[in-house]
């Protein structure tokens, strides 16, 4: 690939920026950087799978968004607010992170402890704090799992518990490092449905670290790392489409894809599906 793709609006509008960034670096030794000269703008409500080969420096960028580590040339404006040291305590209000080992992020004895422990880091009134334990344990289905210690959860249930924890402090944007990378293929299935009831509510905006195909697919937009640069902003059809970048991020098209592709090699009439349940209506209507 010897050009940059890039990508303005994709369907968004003129959807308020709510993640800038301006020329953006970072490296622990200045004359080897691992991220240079990043900029992009990301506006609210959008899903934006962030994808590349390992090393390229997924998990790096999106630490970089609250301070989790500190960027070394360049500004990074969240909702308007420019990340410096008096504006991070503000930023991580704004954005929670779900990593890709739950157990990373347990605080309490039990699930429902774990969920409580950040609307108590609020000070919420405590009539507020059961409204949300409410609506969160219930819309991620672990309800039922509330006085269970996290130890006793299966994976996909850590993961559901960890989701819950971060949606009830109610961040604007939602960052998932691999979160689905130790989960099943029926876990992984969940958090993809969740993730499609949080972008259908339209207040998340939501970046996944992500190399499953399915994933990407259901996304707004993808941002391709390579080599510490941004090598691609583009939507998932595009990348789907771009063997060499494909390559580049060590990523395989979707199952749905792959099928469509072979059937047409047969002469069977195949459009590009975006999920299984279209391939299966376009075959047999």
């Amino acid at each position: 690939m010897n050009e940059l793709h890039t990508q303005e609006d994709h369907g968004q509008g003129k959807a308020q920026t709510v993640i800038a960034l301006n020329g953006v670096s970072f490296g622990y030794d200045p004359t080897q950087p691992i991220l240079h000269d990043i900029s992009l703008e990301i506006p609210q409500g959008q899903w934006v799978s962030v994808v590349g080969p390992n090393g390229c420096g997924k998990s790096t960028l999106v630490k970089l968004l609250n301070a989790l580590l500190p960027i070394s040339s360049g500004e990074i404006e969240i909702c308007g607010l420019k990340l410096m040291e008096a504006n991070i305590g503000s930023i991580r209000q704004i954005i929670g992170m779900v990593f890709q080992n739950p157990d990373n992020q347990f605080i309490g004895a039990t699930v429902e402890e774990d969920l409580l422990f950040g609307l108590e880091g609020m000070c919420l009134p405590y009539a507020e704090m059961e409204q949300r334990l409410q609506l969160y344990s219930h819309r991620l289905g672990i309800a039922s799992l509330m006085s269970k210690h996290p130890g006793e959860l299966s994976g996909g249930q850590k993961q559901r518990v960890a989701i819950a924890s971060i949606l009830a402090m109610e961040p604007g944007i939602v960052i998932f490092d691999e979160a689905s990378s130790m989960l099943d293929e029926g876990s992984r299935n969940d958090l993809l449905a969740i993730l499609k009831g949080m972008q259908a509510e339209g207040k998340y905006t939501i970046l996944m670290i992500t190399h499953d195909a399915d994933e990407i697919l259901a996304s707004d937009r993808v941002l391709a790392l390579h080599g510490g640069g941004l090598a691609a902003d583009l939507t998932p059809a595009e990348l789907f489409q771009d063997a060499l970048l494909l390559e580049k991020c060590h990523l395989r098209d979707p199952y749905t894809w792959q099928l469509a592709r072979e059937l047409r090699s047969l002469g069977i009439r195949a459009d590009v599906p975006a999920s299984e349940k279209e391939l299966i209506e376009t075959l047999w209507p």
